[in-house]
């Protein structure tokens, strides 16, 4: 039921205000630092492989103990953000990831690191879920795509900053050193999330004409959604097989390009930062251009749907060229292939994610997220294991490559037959008969 009074607009030519993005770039912030602590691993795997002893099998192995972990939280995680709000149960998420990531430290030998990483997993399985709430929570529609492609360019960031940062820590201080490093810059945050952040309703700092351009949501239920109650409508089906598709592509990129450039190349652990970093500065483009893309094409007066999936088509076709980056016989055109296929998949995400906020209620959005989120964990564990398996006997990358380009092309097809028209679910009280009511895109 909608309040029977909305909010005021703003006066024509007043401006909102930009308090909204002070809790986008909390958000970009948190973001980043996840894909630090994430990525610290990747850029030191060629390094540890070797020290340790590890076969392609043994890294493997620990890469996929951190996606297990990463799809048990999910499987909670949005339940607890929607439960206890993004104030609380971030700062509970980010707070268990600090202690993981500095726990690698400890690590000796296989079982260490994949326990590090498990624990690392189940912390950062909130991080998403949390931050698109806050977006469904802190912006109207039509900006949603542009505060999740700028928080979700945090990945690249991240991406960016590890392969700068980790190599000349190892080398000052130590390997330990990078993980402790990072984990301590996940600490700093949740200080200052816990005091500044709150919602629209409850802050202070918010001028009124900001909050009736965010726009007014009845607040929903305490209690969460069931998830059995939300796979029963096609608009969660059709989000998490855009995630099961295509997140398993960026968790191969993330975990195994160092290797991969390695292993090609020849680049050790001091050369591997400006590949890496072009990287994942095409995808941190990739990223923001993505989300406006789709903001711009509403404006000139395309539907929300049309103008998603238009958004979606044109990053999906950015990945396609990657297919033949395992085959490049220069190292630079390798970055470049990569570099579009990454920028693709980010822009790709940032309008994937606002399909969550565009089709389910602010309550329950979390809980989507976790769905998704936990979908393209399990894809991630699928393609950590095949790729293992295929560099141990044949130590060829380009099946993975192939497979790659082709991935976001078929997921916007599944996302079509299951969502056409991109409607809202409508998570309506159970009637009488104990069934509930049917979404405009039908039940699944």
């Amino acid at each position: 039921m909608h309040a029977a009074n909305p909010p005021p607009r703003p006066a024509p030519g007043m401006k909102p205000g930009r308090y909204r993005w002070r809790v986008c770039a909390m958000l970009l912030a948190a973001t980043t630092i996840s894909y630090v602590d994430r990525q610290v691993l990747g850029v030191l795997a060629p390094f540890l492989q070797a020290r340790m002893g590890w076969s392609e099998l043994d890294y493997s192995t620990i890469v996929t103990a951190f996606q297990a972990a990463y799809a048990i939280g999910l499987l909670g995680a949005g339940a607890v953000i929607d439960r206890f709000g993004t104030r609380i149960g971030y700062a509970l998420s980010i707070g268990v990831w600090s202690l993981a990531a500095m726990s690698h430290a400890l690590a000796s030998g296989v079982l260490g690191f994949a326990a590090a990483r498990f624990a690392l997993g189940l912390g950062e399985a909130g991080n998403f879920p949390a931050a698109i709430k806050s977006v469904a929570e802190w912006f109207p529609q039509r900006e949603r795509a542009l505060a999740a492609g700028i928080f979700n360019s945090g990945s690249n960031i991240g991406a960016i900053l590890a392969p700068m940062l980790v190599p000349v820590i190892a080398a000052t201080w130590g390997w330990q050193a990078a993980f402790l490093f990072t984990g301590a810059l996940s600490a700093t945050w949740v200080t200052g999330w816990l005091l500044s952040y709150r919602t629209p309703d409850a802050q202070p700092k918010l001028s009124a004409t900001e909050r009736a351009h965010i726009g007014h949501e009845p607040p929903g239920p305490a209690t969460r959604v069931p998830w059995l109650r939300l796979l029963r409508h096609r608009q969660a089906w059709a989000f998490a097989a855009a995630k099961f598709l295509t997140d398993p592509i960026w968790w191969f990129f993330l975990f195994w390009l160092p290797k991969f450039l390695h292993a090609k190349y020849g680049l050790d652990l001091l050369h591997l930062g400006p590949p890496l970093v072009a990287i994942f500065l095409c995808a941190d483009v990739g990223s923001i251009a993505g989300g406006w893309l789709a903001g711009r094409l509403i404006r000139h007066g395309w539907s929300a749907a049309r103008a998603r999936k238009g958004a979606m088509l044109a990053c999906a076709l950015a990945v396609v060229p990657v297919a033949f980056a395992a085959k490049a016989g220069h190292l630079w055109l390798a970055v470049a292939l990569i570099g579009l296929a990454t920028a693709g998949h980010q822009g790709w995400s940032a309008n994937v994610f606002t399909l969550a906020s565009d089709m389910f209620p602010r309550h329950a959005v979390a809980s989507v997220v976790g769905i998704g989120g936990f979908a393209g964990a399990v894809g991630g564990m699928l393609i950590s294991t095949v790729v293992g398996l295929l560099l141990q006997f044949t130590g060829s990358y380009a099946p993975v490559f192939l497979l790659a380009g082709s991935a976001y092309l078929v997921a916007l097809l599944v996302v079509h037959l299951l969502a056409p028209r991109l409607q809202p679910a409508r998570l309506d009280p159970m009637p009488a008969t104990g069934r509930p009511q049917a979404s405009p895109e039908g039940n699944a």
